[in-house]
């Protein structure tokens, strides 16, 4: 079947909210969703079929535009998130992506056998939930590689925390195959993390859809030779997993959207990666909002910490299944810049906002909302993500609460968990884009 944009890939169900269905025992602990396609505002698949040219091209501003308005109709999110996260050129044609796409594929097949090579679990269905034993260099077989059964999908979901997020230990021995050891040693928490993932959907019944995100896990941190893998990375990649047939194409996915991921998974011996991003959250808060901040300070929460968790998963945590995607389509296409991504296959994908147009008024329309600001007003921070306006948009909204009632870093925390099931990520957006608005005008003029 040829796909929309162009792509092969397999056909998927008529109804794709089936994949998105809740588990009975489970739908009065999820949050209700609020995400709704809107005919005339919403990506619909009729939209995003007429932004394509004869030989394959995408009017990205026409896609990025609507995007904004309502998000991405569930039958065609796979494809378009393809393009949000640049794993392809607009640019290219409908050939080129074919192509693209096939030695993509491949790629990830090769790798996949490398890594059944070392440990045979891998594409056989079954996942690692016991650590595997190291003795004196040499790796001793996993006592038991058992398939999944349902009961450790009860298992609770641990709180992700900066003692949580700590890159899987080095095993200390002499060997030339510290890299595989290494790697070994990070299985069983990946498994352990996946058969907790989003255990309230009917997708992950299914074992052998488990198996296939453990699988993309397991290959992703093969190749990642600096992050390798961190609790967390379980729940970006999910729904990666649930939208692409392919697993090929699911990996792809969340290959790219761990390119701009990563660095919040980056640790050293004093610091992990999003902390940066707790540290622009703190002095953006400070310039637009100097008396939150200053209390925020007194209650020991300077260090803004409460929103770990928060930055680390993008809201996966605060918001159900479909409305986390909404919100992520959202901030993808808000801080739309092709020039932060690479072409081809160069994993070393480009990051220079240096090289974003400025002052080309049809390059700026395929720039986002958010990303069009920061060109303008020349602004080119990295660690200002989009993500982070929204957090101050969350803060912001809630400033009377915290002034008034929080009387300690804990009121902090249970004021903030009341987004819990009611933020609207339309209406989030839209208060992250006036927060920036705001911090751009004060920064400017200081």
């Amino acid at each position: 079947m040829v796909g929309l944009g162009g792509a092969c890939f397999e056909a998927a169900p008529e109804d794709v909210g089936d994949f998105f269905a809740i588990r009975p025992e489970h739908r009065a602990d999820v949050p209700k969703t609020q995400f709704k396609s809107r005919p005339g505002k919403t990506l619909s698949s009729r939209k995003w079929e007429s932004a394509f040219s004869q030989d394959g091209h995408l009017d990205m501003a026409k896609v990025l535009r609507r995007i904004q308005r309502g998000g991405i109709h569930p039958s065609i999110k796979g494809v378009v998130w393809e393009f949000l996260l640049g794993c392809y050129d607009p640019n290219s044609t409908f050939d080129e992506r074919n192509q693209l796409r096939q030695r993509r594929r491949e790629q990830y097949e090769i790798w996949k056998s490398e890594c059944k090579n070392m440990e045979p679990t891998i594409g056989s269905g079954r996942i690692i939930t016991t650590p595997i034993i190291i003795e004196d260099g040499i790796t001793v077989e996993v006592p038991s590689t058992s398939y999944l059964n349902n009961e450790d999908l009860g298992t609770p979901t641990p709180d992700i925390s900066p003692r949580h997020c700590s890159r899987a230990k080095s095993i200390a021995f002499d060997s030339a195959d510290k890299k595989v050891h290494q790697w070994k040693a990070t299985l069983h928490q990946i498994g352990l993390d996946v058969v907790r993932t989003d255990r309230s959907l009917v997708f992950y019944l299914d074992e052998a859809n488990l198996a296939r995100l453990w699988d993309v896990l397991c290959i992703y941190a093969w190749i990642d030779n600096d992050i390798s893998y961190c609790q967390g990375m379980n729940d970006l990649c999910s729904p990666m997993l649930i939208l692409q047939e392919n697993e090929a194409d699911a990996f792809w996915c969340f290959e790219h959207f761990m390119r701009r991921m990563r660095g919040n998974f980056k640790t050293s011996a004093s610091s992990i990666g999003v902390q940066s991003q707790l540290s622009t959250l703190a002095e953006i808060i400070k310039v637009v909002d100097p008396k939150l901040h200053q209390h925020l300070e007194t209650l020991d929460g300077g260090e803004y910490l409460f929103a770990f968790r928060t930055l680390m998963v993008l809201f996966r945590r605060e918001l159900s299944f479909v409305d986390a995607m909404y919100l992520w389509e959202l901030m993808w296409a808000m801080e739309y810049n092709p020039n932060l991504f690479s072409q081809y296959e160069d994993q070393s994908a480009a990051t220079d906002k240096s090289a974003a147009p400025k002052g080309n008024d049809k390059c700026l329309k395929q720039l986002g909302k958010f990303e069009r600001k920061n060109v303008e007003s020349g602004s080119l921070d990295q660690q200002a993500a989009f993500s982070v306006f929204l957090m101050a948009g969350v803060l912001e909204a809630k400033n009377k609460r915290l002034l008034k009632e929080a009387e300690a870093l804990d009121d902090v925390v249970k004021i903030l968990n009341d987004i819990t099931g009611t933020l609207d990520a339309k209406k989030a957006c839209g208060e992250a884009l006036k927060v920036h608005k705001k911090y751009l005008s004060k920064t400017k003029k200081a």
